[in-house]
């Protein structure tokens, strides 16, 4: 029985996966393996070498300071105690291609993977709740799209999203009521979208276009105007939702108002 220490300035995770992936390739062997993380001092990775050395075990680690691996390397040879580093070579050939030397700083890797699953957490809430999908799930959202068609609902979404918000959009019809849900919400999480008709007329011609003008009145100047109309009406009832003009302005432009409100509204409440 093999005793193997993962040894980590984080959480030990990156070290566990990487040795489980290797372990893979070893069927049979009898391995018994100790997490030691959060190690980030000279006495913390003396008194595991000395664990592992009794236990006639070695070490894996995935240190990210340049000190405590060197530390770790010196340890380890008095005690005689096998060690493999996962980090130290993937940072030094790193450093050498970016000519840049390493942050060094413990559990960031840990913090990129909960970036990376944030993110693919918010992406997915996105797409599941896109057009009005799933509305019995929009008390989940932390920021509510509402405008009519062409008013940048999903590409808001999507871009809101990869900045790690969890983001709903629900259409706005024509004479079609919002589903009641959306007004138990809080109203600070609402955003109203509106646009000048001619310029949505322009935006949805050029859908119908792609659609060989099966749409009906849909680019209608007249239609839209009713429509835009309509939800005017709506945000006016609703004097506590933010309506947002987004007329001629790129994702990134809407996209930082609505952060700002919902930044303010934060550290109001805050």
């Amino acid at each position: 029985m093999y005793r193997v220490y993962v040894v980590s300035d984080g959480t030990g995770g990156t070290a566990q996966r990487a040795l489980n992936a290797a372990l893979l390739q070893f069927e049979g062997a009898k391995i018994e393996i100790a997490r030691r993380p959060s190690v980030r001092s000279d006495d913390q990775i003396r008194e595991v070498v000395r664990e592992a050395a009794q236990a006639g075990g070695f070490i894996v680690h995935t240190l990210v300071s340049d000190k405590l691996r060197q530390e770790m390397l010196h340890a380890s040879r008095l005690q005689n105690v096998e060690t493999i580093d996962l980090m130290g070579p993937l940072l030094e050939r790193l450093s050498r291609l970016f000519a840049i030397s390493p942050a060094e700083k413990p559990g960031l890797f840990q913090q990129l993977n909960e970036a990376y699953f944030r993110r693919v957490e918010t992406m997915e809430f996105a797409f599941t709740h896109d057009d009005g999908q799933r509305e019995n799930e929009l008390q989940k959202a932390e920021i509510v799209l509402v405008g009519v068609s062409r008013t940048f609902k999903t590409p808001l979404s999507i871009y809101l999203a990869f900045k790690g918000w969890l983001v709903a959009n629900v259409p706005i019809v024509l004479n079609v009521a919002l589903p009641p849900v959306l007004f138990q919400l809080s109203p600070n999480k609402i955003f109203g979208l509106k646009s000048d008709p001619h310029r949505l007329a322009e935006l949805r011609r050029v859908r119908q276009e792609r659609l060989r003008g099966a749409t009906g009145d849909y680019a209608n100047l007249d239609f839209v105007k009713k429509e835009m109309r309509y939800a005017m009406e709506i945000f006016n009832r609703q004097p506590e939702w933010s309506v947002i003009d987004v007329t001629g302005k790129p994702i990134e432009e809407i996209a930082s108002e609505i952060l700002v409100l919902v930044s303010k509204d934060h550290y109001e409440r805050g």
